[in-house]
């Protein structure tokens, strides 16, 4: 018989029903269980011996457990080189931990020649696959919107301010028109924020508070002008130039997986909940997890005076950012400080003695607690070399306040200390000169413990608030202390020669909480303000430069001259904020805080009332802040030399804006002054043209006699005409 040929075979004659396949099935099973998203696959590892792979595996797998419970490593091996791919594979428990890896870990640096990235692997898979796109495409660039001049307000003929009031559901922006009814800037809108509003530092954006987010609004009508989505954010601050926002909400961010091509972040931020935004474009340039375990303090994110550093606290450390490279850590690390309790940026480019040029240098200033085997150190660093400046040693410290002049040319460590005991508390203050050599630090001691510090903007005087100690703690009876110092003024030292800081004025038995000077300087309200433990508000206004004989100084010899010029009445009062200029400050009660009395009041410097209004469900009070003026020393010089003249023109428009009668006599006098001069230049223009005369020419008259010739005129008046009827046969009679 002949041999079957396998062509003659068909599949469908092959009994297979009865062979058993469960072998076979159950050694090449597919889990269907298994959750691809619990994976992380990490490149950029060491690539070390086959014998090192257990020692590697227990680093890797220590690292990663940070995020979560590690289930598995596999770390592929090169048969044929016997060493490691520089690749590996994590398991972890959940999809979240494995998340949280990608977020803590991706971008890690091992040491100097490895840096970890994590990548989930369903991510791999997804840019793996044939359907993936890696062709690039243009981005389609939104068409440019044309905007407003943002700076409009500041083109005001009368130099005005705006102010925003909220009430309810309702916010508006108005001119500031002293004692007359404001005028709106726009119509007041409804439900334009669902809290308060906020104005950025140099006046330019609005910002409001949505669900979705924040929106800024500017120019002359105040159209929205961009959308910065962070759902749920709760506070926002600008940095010092206006260039970058930070948002903060309490709900982390979720970056959806089919996330349309406009969603303002991408995976990396997930579970973020610190936001900053590019004002201008409206683009998330950086987010940020908050740190574990760690009491929040706004703002989490501080600026240097340029906006060109930004740093935020961590445990144990201080990260410092470059704003111009991409937000890059600073040197490429954080800044390691054992217990680090805060920060602060000069509010300034400063002026150092340690450098040869002038350029103005960004400088911070943090401070550490004391341990066991140092003391508590407050250090002043130059960024970016971060170059110590100068470390201040202390002890018995129980907390320290970082105080910056405006201008940045001191620093006030306010320290308060303790006894060895524990029972009696007080206060030094350690003031940094940081324009000077070495920066030398000068110690004020105070016999109290001082709840408020507060320099005058422009000067070198500051003011503080103590509380003595009492064995009667009835709140009732008023404990606060307010202190006046001011540089110590020697006869024959320069001006800017200080030598020491002195108390020159104490005002006793107070329940004073704040301390508020005027942008300008001088002048200054020490106030107490509703709170909880204080139901009642109070206000004092100084003049540090009272030009009158009878000051209320306690010492001669210092840069000072006190008087208290007012005490205005204002029970309610919660809040107080001075206008940009310095001339006014605003104080309401804010139906927020407290729901009686509920309004505004402006004062002048002086404490005299210029308009007030009591307002229901009245919440919120803002001025607009304007930019730093543009004018040079020897211009500000000439405005001071001119001020007289000039003043006399804005009383004149003041009048004119409070009475309207004022008002029309005002103008009509203009223009009879306008008709005079006009009359005048036609008058010069004839005589310069029919005689050549210009005005102002001396003409030389001859006085001899044949030069003139007289002429008589004579000038005959009746004074008296009357008329009567005379007989001819009549004679006159004669007297007697």
């Amino acid at each position: 018989m002949a041999a079957a040929s396998v062509e003659d075979i068909k599949l469908e004659d092959i009994p297979v029903d009865d062979i058993d396949f469960s072998d076979l099935e159950n050694q090449f099973q597919v889990d269907s269980e298994v959750n691809f998203e619990n994976f992380v696959v990490v490149d950029g590892a060491p690539v070390a011996p086959e014998a090192k792979v257990p020692m590697l595996s227990k680093v890797l797998g220590k690292l990663f457990s940070q995020a979560g419970k590690v289930v598995d490593i596999n770390l592929p091996i090169d048969e044929d080189k016997k060493c490691t791919k520089g690749y590996l594979f994590v398991e972890f428990e959940s999809a979240a931990s494995a998340k949280k890896a990608i977020r803590l870990l991706n971008g890690k640096k091992l040491d100097v020649k490895h840096r970890l990235l994590v990548n989930s692997l369903n991510d791999v898979e997804k840019y793996g696959s044939d359907d993936f796109e890696s062709e690039f495409r243009e981005p389609k660039l939104p068409e440019f919107q044309p905007t407003d001049y943002l700076k409009s307000w500041l083109q005001d003929e009368q130099g005005r301010d705006q102010f925003v009031l909220q009430k309810g559901e309702l916010t508006g922006v108005f001119w500031n028109r002293n004692t007359q009814q404001p005028d709106n800037a726009v119509e007041p809108r409804t439900n334009w924020s669902n809290t308060t509003v906020k104005f950025s530092p140099r006046g330019t954006y609005l910002f409001s508070f949505h669900n979705q987010g924040v929106a800024s609004w500017g120019g002359k009508s105040f159209e929205r002008l961009r959308r910065y989505f962070h759902p749920n954010t709760k506070a926002l601050a600008v940095s010092p130039t206006e260039k970058y926002l930070v948002t903060l909400s309490p709900d982390p961010i979720s970056v959806p997986e089919d996330a349309p091509a406009d969603f303002p972040f991408g995976p990396e931020s997930n579970g973020h909940q610190l936001c900053v935004w590019d004002i201008a474009t409206g683009v998330s340039v950086k987010t940020f997890a908050l740190p574990p375990n760690q009491s929040l303090h706004w703002p989490m994110i501080k600026w240097s005076f340029d906006d060109r550093y930004c740093a935020r606290l961590g445990p144990n450390a201080l990260a410092v950012y470059d704003a111009e490279n991409n937000f890059e850590l600073l040197g490429g690390k954080i800044l390691k400080i054992e217990n680090i309790m805060d920060f602060s940026f000069a509010p300034a480019g400063v002026k150092l003695a340690v450098n040869r040029n002038n350029d103005l240098s960004s400088v911070l200033a943090y401070w550490t607690p004391e341990s066991n085997n140092q003391s508590c150190k407050a250090t002043i660093m130059e960024i970016p070399t971060r170059r110590v400046l100068r470390t201040v040693n202390l002890v018995q410290v129980s907390d320290v306040t970082l105080h910056w002049q405006k201008q940045a040319e001191y620093l006030c460590v306010k320290v308060d200390r303790h006894s060895k005991s524990k029972k009696t508390f007080f206060t030094n203050l350690e003031i940094c000169k940081l324009t000077e050599k070495d920066v030398p630090v000068d110690k004020v001691e105070m016999k109290d413990l001082a709840i408020k510090f507060a320099w005058e903007p422009t000067g070198q005087r500051f003011v503080t608030i103590s509380r003595t100690e009492s064995v009667d703690d009835n709140p009732a009876i008023p404990k606060n202390v307010v202190t006046f110092f001011a540089p110590e003024q020697k006869e024959k030292a320069a001006k800017d020669d200080i030598k020491k800081w002195k108390a020159f004025a104490t005002v006793t038995d107070k329940f004073s909480n704040t301390i508020s000077w005027s942008p300008a300087g001088r002048f200054v309200v020490v106030a107490t303000l509703v709170t909880p433990d204080q139901r009642k508000a109070d206000f004092d206004f100084y003049d540090l430069d009272f030009t009158g004989e009878k000051t209320d100084n306690t010492s001669t010899d210092v840069a000072a001259k006190l008087k208290a010029v007012a005490h205005p009445d204002f029970y309610g009062a919660t809040d107080l904020r001075w206008d940009p200029s310095g001339r006014f400050v605003a104080i309401w009660s804010s139906a927020v805080k407290h729901k009686l009395e509920n309004g505004y009041k402006v004062f002048t410097v002086a404490g005299q009332v210029v308009r007030e209004e009591m307002i229901e469900a009245f919440k919120n009070f803002v001025w607009r802040p304007r930019p730093e003026s543009l004018l040079t020393n020897g211009e500000k010089k000439k405005v001071r030399k001119n001020l007289k003249e000039w003043s006399a023109q804005f009383e004149e428009l003041d009048a004119m804006q409070a009475d309207s009668a004022m008002r029309e006599l005002i103008l009509l006098r203009r223009s009879l002054f306008e008709e005079w001069n006009n009359y005048r230049d036609e008058i010069t223009d004839s005589m310069q043209h029919e005689y050549g005369y210009q005005i102002f020419d001396q003409i030389e008259f001859s006085t001899a006699d044949e030069d003139f010739e007289v002429v008589e005129e004579i000038k005959e008046e009746i004074l008296e005409e009357k008329e009567e009827q005379i007989d001819s046969f009549d004679e006159p009679a004669t007297s007697e």
